[in-house]
């Protein structure tokens, strides 16, 4: 068995674990963990994925998770430790994203419940080169406007609207790696 999920209902229970593969492909439900990463300044990490990806090849991504970067949280695991250690694995970041919010995500090859985490993040990142082929800060009117391009994962985007409502009134956050 290849990387091992927990399959879970329509109200986020667990069902059992099956294999990550097989849930896709028969369109289950598993739980996948994101973090919307900022830097000090306030802008956000956008990346591109590399053209040899096996899901999405050279699209773009504003978030971290499963097949972008991140990904789909292992058995036992909880969406936070999962958002924790794909930042630590993808980004050589170390922090606790915080939890945003989560959805019923019908995704672009199967059906997810959506995790979003975001953190702040401090200290220089060093990117996996089998994940990202690029990345910068982007302010948030550069991200909007990168979002509503076609070369954008689907998913981030139904993420990304959610995201912006949640963040409407609410106050400043942070979320502080190591320095």
């Amino acid at each position: 068995m290849g990387e091992r999920v927990e399959r879970v209902d329509e109200q986020d229970r667990a069902l059992g674990v099956v294999d990550r593969t097989e849930a896709i492909r028969r369109g289950w439900l598993h739980r996948v963990a994101t973090i919307v990463c900022r830097d000090e300044d306030g802008r956000y990490l956008v990346h591109r994925r590399p053209e040899h990806a096996s899901r999405f090849p050279g699209r773009y991504n504003w978030m971290l998770d499963n097949w972008m970067l991140g990904g789909a949280a292992e058995a036992g695991e909880t969406y936070e430790q999962a958002a924790a250690g794909e930042l630590a694995e993808e980004l050589g970041v170390r922090t606790a994203p915080r939890f945003v919010l989560k959805f019923l995500c019908a995704g672009a090859i199967s059906p997810y419940w959506l995790g979003l985490h975001e953190a702040v993040i401090t200290t220089a990142v060093r990117q996996s080169a089998r994940e990202v082929a690029w990345h910068a800060w982007l302010t948030e009117a550069e991200l909007a406007s990168l979002v509503r391009q076609r070369e954008c994962v689907p998913d981030a985007r139904e993420a990304y609207e959610r995201y912006r409502r949640n963040r409407r009134g609410q106050a400043d956050w942070r979320v502080r790696g190591p320095r």
